[in-house]
């Protein structure tokens, strides 16, 4: 039994809350621990009830909790290599992350859904296809909705869609959805992972647990994941924006089409959808997918897909102001994403970008800026980082910002009727934001204050 371990949650961010919150609805009586001693202890038990069983440890770890730890549950922020993680585990302790807890205690039928791109769209998608023709439907994980707040609630007869980060696969054991799905692998979190082949084997591990009888939902035009298709055990549906499939969800002409082995249905038409761009015609192939896996009728699904309109901070229509229209695409924290949303753009764009450096290169989002991007806005850490590769390619109308109030007032005085500001930044938040959600509401407040 869980409950009778002596359980250490490393991390007091939102799923350190979580995870203490199940364990503690669960019987154990775990410790939360953070390494930052300026954070309020008294602060945080008011997230607690008055009579908990938690204990909270900040700033350092007591030799006592080092060595009599059994079970240690990783926030996603916090690397498995820590000097800490690696001590833990060299004491004897079990490293789970926040997913394989809640995995633990969780019911009902499960698809997972992970990929560098794309995934918060997907996976929403997916909720809403789910919804359609399911009572009980949980939406949890990386998209804002701690898997662990929800896992307690499921029953048997639930169906859950969890968006899945690479940082929450690092610590997977047990976890075994039973319809998995890789979107796309590009560079990204090399900060973290360290190697490309590092970062892509994690993001394998989402289908390490499936069997032949499970299904792994696979985009066949990205190398990557259309090798490893080749190797998983599980019976792969693949989605194609370029090429015709047999057997699977593509793209013809402006169709979007299942194929079954044996006929070709057409599911709709991209004029059809309320998403703008040819990425999010891959994340509606690969939510059409993941919705038959799950059993889902394809009359539902072409109806729920005909009516989703994008998510929060994922290309995000904001407003229109003297002619010049305002996207909000906070989510685009790496450039592959940042590609696609330029990509999206019908206008000529004046982008916002900069942010956290996470170590990769910009020359590929630089590259889409011809006849495109009319500005750069830059902010943050890497702003000279990017502006110096954007001028390598002989793009100079770059402006640098202190920061965002100063930049969208740059965007508004550079824009002309007819023009689209995009605010997508290629880079992570943190170091000016504490996440790409507050990013992305301070960028649309501005804009509202125009």
């Amino acid at each position: 039994m869980i409950a009778d371990k002596k359980i250490l949650i490393i991390g007091a961010g939102l799923s350190g809350i979580g995870a203490a919150e199940l364990l503690l609805e669960s019987g154990a009586s775990p410790v939360l621990y953070d390494g930052n001693a300026s954070l309020s202890e008294e602060a945080l038990r008011e997230k607690f009830p008055k009579d908990s069983r938690l204990s909270i440890v900040l700033g350092e770890l007591p030799k006592k909790e080092r060595e009599e730890t059994e079970v240690v549950v990783l926030s996603p922020g916090v690397p498995v290599d820590l000097p800490l993680v690696e001590e833990l585990r060299k004491n004897g302790a079990v490293i789970w992350g926040e997913v394989e807890l809640a995995y633990h205690f969780a019911k009902g039928k499960l698809a997972a859904i992970t990929g560098t791109n794309g995934k918060t769209t997907t996976t929403a998608l997916v909720g809403e296809i789910l919804r359609s023709f399911y009572q009980e439907v949980f939406v949890v994980g990386n998209i804002g909705n701690a898997y662990t707040k929800e896992a307690l609630r499921m029953t048997e007869d639930s169906v859950t869609v969890a968006e899945i980060s690479s940082f929450q696969l690092e610590t997977i054991d047990s976890f075994h959805p039973q319809v998995s799905a890789i979107l796309n692998i590009t560079p990204d979190h090399l900060n973290r992972h360290h190697t490309m082949e590092r970062y892509i084997s994690t993001k394998e591990q989402i289908a390490r647990n499936q069997s032949s009888t499970d299904i792994c939902v696979l985009n066949y035009d990205d190398e990557e994941t259309r090798k490893f298709g080749e190797e998983v055990k599980a019976s792969v549906l693949y989605f194609s924006r370029k090429h015709i499939l047999d057997r699977g969800i593509y793209l013809e002409d402006s169709s979007i089409v299942y194929g079954n082995g044996e006929e070709k249905i057409r599911v709709c038409d991209t004029s059809e959808l309320k998403l703008l761009g040819a990425h999010n015609h891959e994340n509606v192939m690969a939510a059409i997918a993941v919705g038959i896996g799950m059993g889902v009728p394809l009359t539902q699904i072409r109806k729920t897909v005909k009516e989703f309109r994008a998510v929060e901070h994922r290309i995000e229509f904001v407003a229109e102001k003297s002619g010049v229209v305002y996207y909000n695409d906070s989510k685009g924290t790496n450039t592959d994403a940042a590609i696609k949303a330029v990509e999206a753009m019908t206008r000529p764009t004046i982008v916002i970008g900069g942010g956290y450096d996470k170590h990769v290169e910009f020359d590929d989002w630089v590259k889409t800026f011809p006849g495109r991007v009319k500005w750069l806005v830059l902010l943050g850490a890497t702003a000279q980082q990017i502006a110096d590769t954007a001028r390598r390619s002989g793009f100079e109308q770059i402006v640098f910002a202190d920061n965002m109030e100063e930049a969208v007032q740059v965007c508004a005085q550079k824009a002309a009727p007819g023009d689209a500001v995009l605010l997508s930044p290629a880079c992570a938040s943190w170091g000016m934001f504490e996440n790409y959600e507050q990013r992305g509401r301070i960028f649309k407040e501005l804009v509202h204050r125009l």
